[in-house]
C-alpha cells in the first residue's frame, strides 16, 4: 500500500469512527433537544448529516488541489 492511500484509508477511518461514534449518542442528544423544542432537534439532526457529507466533500476537494 502507498503512504498516500495509506494516508487517505487512515483519515477516513477516523472521519467514520468519529461520526459512528457521535451517531450513537444522537438519539439522546436529540431527545435532549426536542425536550426544549422539536424543530431544534430537527435541525440538529439534518446539521449533523450535513457535516458527514461536508466532511467527505472537503476532503475530497482538497485532495483536488482546491477544485479551481
Amino acid at each position: 500500500m502507498q503512504r498516500e492511500t495509506r494516508n487517505a484509508v487512515i483519515a477516513a477511518l477516523i472521519i467514520l469512527l468519529f461520526f459512528s461514534l457521535a451517531g450513537f449518542y444522537l438519539p439522546k442528544v436529540m431527545l435532549a433537544l426536542g425536550s426544549i423544542s422539536p424543530v431544534l432537534a430537527g435541525v440538529f439532526a439534518v446539521l449533523f448529516v450535513l457535516a458527514f457529507f461536508l466532511v467527505f466533500w472537503l476532503r475530497g476537494r482538497q485532495r483536488r488541489g482546491g477544485g479551481n
